[in-house]
Order: C-alpha cells, then sequence, then structure tokens
C-alpha cells in the first residue's frame, strides 16, 4: 500500500469518525428533548382553564406583584384575545403570561421586539419593560381561522405614577371606546 493509499484511508476514518458523532449528537439530543424539553414549558388543560387556577376570568388583566413588577394574563381563543384592552406602567418590568382555549394563536405587539406563539395546553410567557406611555396594537399573526383578521388586542402604557395602586387581588383592564 503506498503512502497516497494510506493518506486517503486516514481521511475516510476520520470523515466516518466525525459522521458517527455527528449522528450520536443527534440521537442523544433528540431523545433528550423529547422527554424534557429545551425550555421552561408550562403546561395547561385548554379545556377548564376558564375554570379554575391562573387563568380564571377573575384573575385576567394586569395585576401588581409584590416586587413592584406587573404581570398581565390573557387568553387567546377564536377569534378574541381577552381581555382585549390592557394597561401597563411605562419604566416598570412587564410579565405577559398568555395561553390558548382552542388553537395556535400569535402574540405580537407592533412596533416591539414581543413576538411569540401560544399553543394551546401551553402557557407563553415573554418579559418587557416599555420605557415610555403609548398604544400598541397588538394582533393576532398566526391563521387561526376564518375571524382571524378581527383578532386584534390593544395594550397602553401609561406613566408609572399614573398607574393605580391595585389590591394584591385586584386586576386592571381599560375600555376601549
Amino acid at each position: 500500500m503506498g503512502a497516497a493509499e494510506r493518506t486517503e484511508w486516514r481521511w475516510m476514518a476520520a470523515m466516518l469518525s466525525l459522521l458517527g458523532v455527528m449522528m450520536t449528537v443527534i440521537v442523544v439530543t433528540s431523545l433528550a428533548h423529547a422527554l424534557r424539553p429545551p425550555s421552561n414549558v408550562e403546561t395547561i388543560d385548554p379545556d377548564t382553564l376558564h375554570l379554575a387556577g391562573e387563568f380564571v376570568d377573575s384573575n385576567l388583566g394586569s395585576a401588581r406583584e409584590a416586587d413592584g413588577s406587573v404581570t398581565v394574563r390573557l387568553i387567546a381563543q377564536q377569534y378574541s384575545f381577552v381581555p382585549e384592552c390592557l394597561t401597563v406602567p411605562a419604566d416598570t418590568p412587564i410579565r405577559f403570561r398568555i395561553t390558548s382555549a382552542d388553537v395556535v394563536h400569535g402574540f405580537l405587539l407592533i412596533d416591539t421586539n414581543i413576538n411569540t406563539m401560544v399553543v394551546p395546553g401551553f402557557v407563553a410567557e415573554v418579559r418587557t419593560r416599555f420605557t415610555r406611555p403609548a398604544e400598541y396594537a397588538l394582533p393576532c399573526h398566526e391563521f387561526c381561522g376564518l375571524g382571524h383578521h378581527g383578532m386584534w388586542a390593544h395594550v397602553t402604557v401609561i406613566p408609572r405614577n399614573q398607574f393605580p395602586d391595585l389590591e394584591p387581588t385586584g386586576r386592571l383592564r381599560c375600555a376601549r371606546h
């Protein structure tokens, strides 16, 4: 066997070894992710989310937390967001917690980098901070059926000092004209 043949065999062995390592990584990560997804995935029963727990009607809207941040809970359902009008303070950490009652929906605040899918059976969470008062449109950007085009909500950001002091169980929603 000549020097050229030995070099070719070495390169083939190196490539087969690399291919074996890559295949092992693919198999191990796919099995691990099938058992435990890579992110913090919270599940919820879409059939009963209105009846008990975090997403009952009386718990939807904006709520001030003990640390001063604000948590906004809402439900996406064909063909509306509940509630459809939200008020949050500027210069405050905001946490949106969203779930779907029926099909896949989209959560997109126009003119921001806030964008996520809302999948039935899971809770999506988005964290942000608005720097100034503004009005934001919130359309569903995943086709969810024939009424999809009318699925809009609104987020109103008000000055921090105008955000009401809510009771621990108080929720704030705004009335849209």
